[in-house]
């Protein structure tokens, strides 16, 4: 039986080396810019079709401002003011500056938010590991807690595999939304030139793209939050429960905390739009 306890060790310690091996990953990339994800071919690519973009963006500014124009003038003599002229020049002018430097602003942010992603993730990440009591108690089962044991394990992996492949998956896919959206900010930009009505456009995208930005950030707490509170101690439940039993609560605590920061990693998207009205 000694045998078969050090395999379940065995298993159990490659199940969470494997989750702090991916925790580190969706760490690491998300102190990443999206001009860099990659080698920054993806983003290269963003610029490359950024002017098509940028093309048809400057020629929807004439549409939209010609369409607020018609909205909110009653009389055209009485709109033909000196002050009235200036603020649409000077609408046209900003909405053309908008369209024209989208990825500009876009790289501001990044670098912004990636700055303090890095601060935030000064503090170093303390692994998930099976304290030595609880090692010694799996490896003293006997033959009938050793097969439940080990079932638990295996569940144990299956289960902490998914959440971890799923979390890098979400930092994966905040990057793919950027890369698909960002183009798209000269197209949503163009609206600013026309009434506030039309321009609610720009505002609704602005907003989203701050949001996915900032993402980033609120993932990065979470992941450090959920590991304080596995590493801080989780509730005691034990009892006067006997010695494999405690073992296999604890397993199904780091379990439970393992799938709370994956959902915490989740609904970041969430969060962060309640937070700040994004």
């Amino acid at each position: 039986m000694l045998d078969l306890g050090d395999a379940i060790l065995s298993l159990l310690n490659g199940t969470f080396k494997l989750w702090n091996g991916l925790v580190n990953l969706a760490l690491s990339i998300l102190t990443e810019s999206p001009t860099e994800f990659k080698g920054g071919d993806a983003w290269r690519l963003v610029e490359k079709v950024n002017p098509i973009f940028i093309a048809v963006g400057s020629s929807l500014v004439a549409l939209f401002f010609v369409i607020g124009f018609c909205a909110e003038s009653v009389d055209v003599r009485e709109e033909m003011r000196l002050e009235v002229i200036l603020r649409m020049l000077i609408r046209v002018g900003l909405a053309e500056w908008l369209v024209a430097n989208n990825l500009k602003i876009m790289e501001a942010l990044f670098q912004s938010v990636g700055a303090l992603t890095k601060l935030i993730g000064i503090k170093e990440m303390q692994p998930l590991a099976i304290p030595t009591e609880y090692q010694k108690i799996i490896k003293n089962l006997d033959i009938g807690e050793s097969l439940i044991f080990l079932l638990i394990a295996v569940a144990v992996f299956a289960i902490t595999a998914v959440c971890s492949f799923f979390m890098v998956y979400t930092v994966y896919f905040r990057f793919l939304r950027i890369m698909v959206i960002a183009p798209l900010g000269a197209l949503a930009f163009a609206t600013t030139s026309g009434n506030r009505a039309v321009a609610h456009t720009a505002l609704t995208y602005a907003r989203h793209v701050l949001g996915v930005i900032l993402e980033a950030v609120f993932m990065m707490l979470a992941v450090m939050v959920c590991n304080s509170f596995i590493n801080s101690g989780l509730p005691d439940v034990m009892g006067s429960f006997s010695d494999w039993v405690k073992a296999l609560i604890y397993l199904c605590e780091m379990v439970f905390s393992i799938a709370l920061t994956v959902g915490a990693v989740k609904g970041s998207q969430q969060l962060v739009g309640k937070a700040l009205g994004l």
